[in-house]
């Protein structure tokens, strides 16, 4: 018989099974950070999914457009977190709400993580707000795209940094962008019949 700790275990890192998407494990500095907070399994699979879809946009970047500064790092970890404050806040996980915002950055400086990487718990919804850091919107882009969805503002910021970048026009640097969350975008029902198929109950010992 599968226990709940089993469930978390898989959605944080174990094979998804031969139907399911290949997605990588979470860091383990985060999968160690969920299994300390009792995290529900399907918040886990939900950071997998997008840390996963953030892997991707970084190779693109850095394949399509190595004159631009991305921190690495930083956008991994800010994908594997964004939505950790919805262990204080499961209604969240299925339901409407902004609280895991400003609770994750919280949650995540009581950990002892910085400010500068606490923040995506905070910023990944406020993507529009002036001045916003390229490595914000790749984890705002990666956090939609990874169930298929398109927001055009968003992606034309994410387009903008890029044609700047590499000195191409914005409309060629629109449809090569296009052409990789198009591409992204085809996995979206696998990834979340992964995420379902995990409790949006914690995990209680």
């Amino acid at each position: 018989m599968t226990t709940t700790p089993d469930l978390l275990s898989r959605a944080l890192g174990e094979p998804a099974g031969t139907s399911g998407p290949v997605l990588r494990p979470l860091p383990a500095q985060v999968a160690d950070l969920l299994r300390a907070l009792q995290a529900p399994p399907r918040l886990a699979a939900h950071l997998r999914a997008v840390h996963d879809v953030a892997h991707r946009l970084l190779d693109w970047t850095g394949r399509h457009c190595p004159g631009l500064a991305v921190d690495r790092d930083a956008v991994l970890f800010g994908a594997a977190t964004h939505d950790i404050g919805k262990t204080l806040y499961p209604a969240e996980l299925s339901g409407p709400g902004s609280a895991h915002e400003e609770a994750g950055r919280a949650l995540l400086l009581s950990h002892g993580f910085s400010r500068d990487l606490a923040r995506f718990a905070a910023t990944h919804a406020s993507w529009a707000a002036p001045g916003t850091p390229v490595e914000d919107l790749l984890v705002s882009t990666a956090d939609k795209i990874w169930k298929g969805k398109r927001v055009p503002e968003l992606e034309d910021l994410l387009v903008a940094r890029v044609a700047e970048a590499t000195g191409r026009e914005r409309w060629a640097e629109f449809m090569a962008l296009d052409e990789l969350l198009t591409a992204i975008a085809a996995g979206a029902d696998e990834r979340l019949a992964f995420q379902s198929s995990f409790p949006v109950r914690p995990v209680r010992r």
